[in-house]
């Protein structure tokens, strides 16, 4: 399936795309097709497994509570997160739900929903199986579902995510391909995006789908400024960003003052993540806090910053990600959190340059520095929550993105190590990486640091 920039960029709540938003889609999907087979009426149970990495960490991440939501019939995109929060209470009071919003069955999760720690399912370690099963306990229909990163998710033996679309031009599976169509294009990275999208929508109605996730980041960097408090779980840890952005508020500006502001940002989006908000998957939800901080660092701190510019940077961001996608995986839990934070550092190393009018050379420059200084980063959740060192990685990460952007817009794009490369190294490395620091919290700080 031709990838879309808007199939990398998509609304969803916290605290994770992979945990949450991918099983909140398998759910809902699994129920469409009770629709379709016309099984809906005869279904009076429905039982989940998690398996794997959703298994050890889904709790922490929401799982449970994603698969009511979507066996509800919700979306990520659309849902709040104070209905999200009414919909689950009801759901556990009652230990019933209205599957797809159409019919009520009994629902008690320490019977229909178990967690199987220590088993995986063939394809993947986000692994979900969904059973119906009619009045006498019959089985109905059973499906297998893997949330293969970033929310994507696969049915089975399905080889791809997503419905069947019209194949886009200029179809690239490698940096070399890319920045080799646009060599014989006469086009910028950008630019060429435009051209694929152009299979699938207009460029006017792609740059209002864009737009518009520019302004969910915004108004996530708000909502995170203004909470207060705690955030959910046993760390019982406290919001930073509405202190750190009172301080910026009313402080004297100093030399390094806006690697404050490009902190506030990251932890505003991230902590808002944590505590089950809505955030863009950017291109997950556990490193959502980078495009949106550094992006806010281009309008703030660059001259000459303006929507043209937010549009190149998501676009070319886009660009980065679907080369991840396609060569490794999105997926913390198979790749560690170097598929993660360091995919969005990189996207946001590249997206910078876009928006500063970099060379295609130094976009793929900054994009490989990006990477190259990511590589090995464990995903080692403690207590299996988004949150610790997750929040915090994020600012270091956007910080790491700005560095590797203005690296690369000092030189010509000239470099030994090619994005490719770090990519294939990336892919190598995950595979190596022992499955106790992939987003399994059995190793690292999940098991160095006390929970309470």
């Amino acid at each position: 399936m031709s990838l879309s920039v808007l199939d990398i960029f998509k609304v969803g709540i916290g605290p994770s795309s992979s945990h949450t938003v991918g099983p909140m889609n398998a759910a809902r999907q699994f129920v469409d097709t009770l629709v379709t087979q016309d099984l809906l009426d005869a279904t009076h149970a429905v039982d989940v497994g998690l398996y794997g990495s959703l298994a050890l960490t889904g709790l922490g991440h929401a799982t449970d509570r994603a698969v009511l939501l979507g066996l509800a019939g919700h979306r990520p995109e659309s849902i709040e997160a104070d209905e999200a929060e009414a919909v689950v209470r009801r759901v556990n009071a009652a230990h019933r739900l209205v599957l797809g919003g159409r019919r009520e069955i009994e629902f008690d999760r320490a019977t229909h929903l178990s967690l199987h720690k220590r088993e995986t399912l063939p394809r993947h370690t986000n692994g979900m199986r969904f059973s119906a099963r009619d009045a006498d306990g019959r089985e109905l229909h059973q499906a297998d579902y893997y949330s293969v990163g970033g929310g994507f998710i696969v049915c089975g033996d399905e080889q791809q995510a997503g419905a069947p679309r019209p194949p886009a031009p200029f179809e690239f599976d490698t940096a070399r391909e890319l920045l080799e169509h646009c060599h014989d294009q006469g086009l910028e990275i950008h630019e060429l995006m435009v051209e694929r999208e152009k299979t699938w929508a207009s460029p006017e109605a792609l740059r209002v789908r864009l737009l518009e996730m520019w302004r969910v980041m915004q108004a996530c960097v708000q909502r995170g400024f203004s909470a207060q408090g705690l955030l959910p779980g046993v760390l019982k840890v406290r919001r930073r960003a509405p202190k750190l952005y009172r301080q910026l508020q009313t402080q004297a500006d100093g030399p390094l003052q806006v690697f404050d502001w490009v902190d506030a940002w990251a932890l505003a989006v991230n902590e808002e993540n944590a505590a089950g908000g809505r955030v863009v998957t950017a291109p997950t939800n556990g490193a959502a806090g980078i495009i949106p901080a550094v992006l806010h660092y281009y309008c703030h701190f660059e001259p000459g910053a303006d929507e043209d510019g937010v549009i190149r940077f998501l676009l070319t961001a886009g660009a980065i990600a679907m080369l991840y996608k396609k060569r490794a995986s999105l997926s913390g839990a198979e790749m560690g959190c170097q598929g993660e934070v360091g995919v969005a550092c990189s996207m946001a190393a590249a997206g910078l340059v876009s928006a500063l009018h970099g060379s295609n050379a130094q976009i793929e420059n900054a994009a490989e520095i990006g990477m190259e200084h990511n590589l090995g980063l464990t995903c080692d959740p403690v207590a299996g929550l988004v949150q610790i060192p997750c929040i915090e990685r994020n600012a270091m990460g956007s910080v790491k993105a700005i560095n590797a952007a203005r690296l690369a817009l000092r030189g010509d794009g000239t470099h030994k190590v090619s994005l490719d490369q770090v990519i294939r190294t990336m892919r190598q490395t995950g595979r190596d990486m022992s499955t106790i620091y992939k987003e399994t919290s059995e190793g690292g700080l999940a098991v160095n640091v006390p929970e309470c």
